[in-house]
């Protein structure tokens, strides 16, 4: 089984690089860890866009059965199909990210937002 875990990091300021991390194990064994700085996104989509560039790593894993650990609800309601926005740009990223998504035979997306011990496992394992 494959265990990933990413985080977008927008920054304060417009106009600056946001910075994307990651980390793929497989029972247990650290396989890849990265941290890449992109140029400017909005904030809105910095999230999708981080999920986006992991399961672009993750493609030679795609038989596999994978969990994907992230700590963002808005992209679990963009899979549900519950998101309301009319803002475009999270709009054409979400059709984007699901179509990534598709691709892919056994792949769980968690948000680790709602419980304090996944969500505390979540931020040790991305820690630089």
């Amino acid at each position: 089984m494959i265990k990933a875990y990413t985080v977008g990091i927008s920054s304060l300021y417009e106009g600056e690089d946001i910075e994307v991390r990651y980390r793929i194990f497989e029972d247990q064994e650290l396989l890849c860890k990265e941290s890449v700085m992109l140029e400017y996104r909005k904030p809105a989509i910095v999230g999708q866009v981080a999920l986006m560039i992991l399961l672009k790593e993750l493609e030679k894993y795609r038989d596999k059965e994978i969990v994907i650990f992230i700590n963002d609800p808005v992209i679990k309601e963009i899979l549900r199909g519950t998101l309301t926005t009319k803002n475009k740009d999270v709009l054409q990223t979400s059709k984007e990210m699901q179509e990534k998504l598709s691709r892919f035979a056994h792949c769980e997306i968690r948000d680790v937002s709602a419980t304090y011990e996944e969500l505390a496992k979540w931020n040790e394992v991305l820690k630089p």
